[in-house]
């Protein structure tokens, strides 16, 4: 289905709760199926992501095992299913998934003694895996690929019969989300030694915790974009101020792009109020924060910031290479970003006139679409192309755009008339 979208009419005003962290509910569920005697989890992230892990963990007994576009759920779930002993299943993903990479994971859980086979392609998924207690031991892994692959390994670290000694080479991406894996095996009880880029995780049982799994700052990207283009009133009633989340930085980025954020008191809730204040130009290392680079990078072009981006390298090995994505996109309304090799993205601010209503491709990746969907703020009348891809983390997206005051029409629906004033 596609949306063509027009801006609300008149100042924008939005409060709205987050989806829960998808990132925090699939550790959460990893963790909870490797602790004995634990009970089903309370409230984790709906969405197609966490769904695919759930019912994933629920049919462990299937001979195989679909998780669609999940990325991170086959990452966790490989490294999960080969520690489980007695497990014997083929682990397979959509079209897209099977030109994901998972050769650096598997290599490493081989190395651990690990029985799991290549069903298609070398170096990506099907995979058979045959589950058994691993020997676990001393690893060497290049960490600047994924932050996954580290979490898939540290989760089940505990259960290994010599526990993981991880030592990380290369540049590490995405290191908070680490700091999170780690932060959730400590409340459930596991005791682990994180220093000058080694992991050290002894053999460990787990003990049953009670998530509290936090509003999605991954989310709120979206929401600190329209707020900073249209200058409007957005609160987000879910968002924890003191956050486990490395997207928490989100707010730090946005105070140079004009949102300031306003804390209303200890339990979350926070008012993002635009400010006159913007940088001049951004210099941003997203190593850490891949997953925002998108919102923002939109919000620099809308707001006609311009930009030196680097840390991008995992955005090609995500839903789709996304900085070809934007370019891509981007182009159709006369904006032309240049990338600089894999890690790097720049704009100088130069803009060319377009005569055509940009029709926006997703390209089956959910920050596409709502990244893309405020540029109608600038561009009524825009439309976004197979627009239920959000639910892979944000199924609630297009209603709580409605309830802003967007308007959403078919894609093939002509844009309203004006009206004479």
């Amino acid at each position: 289905m596609d949306y063509r979208i027009l801006p609300p009419e008149g100042f924008l005003e939005a409060r709205l709760s987050l989806p829960l962290s998808k990132s925090m509910s699939n550790r959460a569920l990893i963790i909870n199926a490797l602790t004995p005697g634990a009970q089903p989890l309370g409230e984790v992230a709906v969405c197609d992501d966490t769904d695919a892990m759930r019912e994933a963990l629920a049919s462990q007994d299937a001979g195989e095992i679909n998780i669609g576009a999940a990325g991170t759920t086959m990452r966790f779930l490989t490294a999960y299913f080969a520690s489980k002993e007695g497990s014997d299943l083929l682990l397979d993903g959509s079209e897209r998934m099977r030109h994901r990479p998972i050769k650096v994971l598997v290599e490493a859980l081989r190395a651990l003694g690990a029985d799991i086979e290549y069903a298609g392609e070398e170096g990506f998924p099907p995979l058979r895996i045959r589950g058994r207690r691993l020997n676990g031991g001393e690893l060497t892994l290049d960490s600047s690929v994924s932050s996954q692959y580290i979490s898939a390994l540290l989760m089940i670290a505990p259960t290994m019969k010599d526990g993981l000694k991880l030592t990380f080479t290369g540049e590490t991406v995405s290191r908070p989300y680490i700091l999170m894996t780690l932060k959730m095996m400590e409340d459930a009880g596991i005791e682990s030694d994180y220093f000058d880029d080694v992991v050290t995780i002894r053999p460990q049982t787990y003990r049953p915790f009670d998530f509290k799994i936090e509003g999605d700052w991954s989310a709120a990207a979206a929401w600190y974009e329209i707020d900073a283009i249209s200058s409007g009133a957005v609160t987000i009633d879910n968002l924890a101020r003191e956050s486990c989340q490395g997207d928490r930085k989100l707010a730090d980025i946005f105070e140079r792009l004009g949102v300031t954020t306003e804390w209303e008191g200890e339990d979350g809730g926070s008012d993002l109020v635009p400010s006159p204040d913007q940088d001049a130009r951004l210099r941003i290392d997203f190593s850490d924060t891949p997953d925002l680079a998108q919102y923002v990078t939109v919000t620099c072009v809308m707001l006609g910031i311009p930009f030196h981006f680097t840390g991008l390298s995992t955005l090609a090995i995500k839903e789709t290479d996304r900085i070809a994505a934007l370019q891509t996109e981007l182009s159709k309304i006369g904006i032309f970003i240049q990338p600089e090799g894999r890690d790097a993205l720049s704009w100088e601010g130069q803009r060319r006139p377009f005569d055509t209503l940009p029709v926006f491709d997703t390209y089956d990746d959910h920050r596409m679409a709502m990244c893309l969907a405020p540029v109608a703020i600038f561009v009524p009348g825009i439309i976004i192309r197979n627009v239920e891809v959000v639910a892979k983390s944000y199924p609630g997206f297009w209603d709580e755009l409605r309830n802003a005051g967007f308007t959403l029409l078919d894609g093939d629906a002509p844009l309203p008339e004006p009206v004479d004033q």
